[in-house]
């Protein structure tokens, strides 16, 4: 089933003193981007946190935020009390402004408040673990209800190229009948005498160099192809690419070769249906 790369998840964890938030977004990439905010305390673990996003989410341009907010006490914060002093003397001789005024700003300005844990905490490290699986969970159920989506969008696309395929088809029939009675009418009224062998021989010529058959079993194939794809256990958005630049290029050759109003007004639709599909394929993991 085919899965898009747009997608979001969220998972919230709480300890006794802190909520833990992770936040992952992802949009459509060629292959997988990670932008990532993390807590300082934690940058030695951003490689494992992108390690972790890129085997699950496989591509896309992917935003991730771990949040932490402290709900409670926690003994690690420290105020560094010297330094406290020191910015409220500097800003006092600077402009003169009530004590409270000035500690609110003193407290606001580096250093002022400290952490004494400088070893990572692995209980919470865990829970953070846990809490970014939840959230990948969720976005990859999110990204399996958008490629939903993006599959019956997909159908109707190809649907509709196969019947068009289908009415160029009968046409093509009666176009070359009409390209026959063309050329003799043609001759006819220059009221020369022609070989008629010779004649043919030309005919079947020109014919051959406007016959579309082998285009149309290639496009046949390449739409039923395209389809096999939709229903694949594994989601493969470059590949339906690939087919989509071939399913393009006998598009293109029909319409080069038809030379036939009622089919060219068809090929005209099959390529504006082709630009749909290649422009949901970019979404499609």
């Amino acid at each position: 089933m085919i899965e898009s790369m747009t997608g979001f998840g969220k998972a919230i964890a709480q300890l006794p003193t802190k909520k833990i938030t992770v936040e992952i977004k992802s949009l459509n990439s060629k292959g997988i981007e990670i932008n990532a905010r993390i807590p300082s305390n934690y940058r030695e673990k951003e490689l494992d946190i992108r390690r972790l996003l890129s085997e699950k989410l496989v591509r896309g341009k992917v935003d991730f935020g771990l949040y932490i907010e402290t709900t409670g006490a926690d003994d690690s914060i420290r105020i560094n009390k010297l330094m406290v002093q020191k910015y409220m003397d500097e800003l006092r001789s600077l402009s003169p402004g009530t004590q409270d005024h000035l500690l609110e700003i003193a407290m606001r300005l580096p250093e002022s408040v400290s952490s004494s844990r400088e070893d990572i905490d692995l209980e919470e490290w865990d829970l953070i673990v846990k809490t970014i699986d939840k959230a990948v969970v969720n976005i990859q159920l999110y990204r399996s209800e958008e490629g939903m989506a993006l599959k019956r969008d997909l159908e109707l696309r190809i649907g509709n190229i196969s019947n068009a395929l289908t009415q160029i088809i009968t046409l093509d029939a009666s176009r070359k009948e009409e390209m026959k009675t063309k050329l003799r009418k043609a001759v006819d009224e220059l009221k020369v005498e022609v070989d008629e062998n010779r004649f043919e021989q030309e005919l079947i010529y020109y014919l051959e160099k406007l016959d579309i058959t082998e285009e149309i079993v290639r496009l046949k194939n390449h739409l039923e192809y395209f389809i096999q794809d939709l229903n694949q256990v594994e989601s493969n958005g470059k590949k339906m690419g690939f087919i989509s630049q071939e399913m393009g290029r006998e598009i293109n050759t029909i319409g080069s070769k038809a030379n036939h109003a009622p089919m060219q007004k068809l090929v005209i639709q099959m390529k504006d249906e082709l630009e749909k599909i290649k422009e949901q394929s970019l979404n499609v993991l």
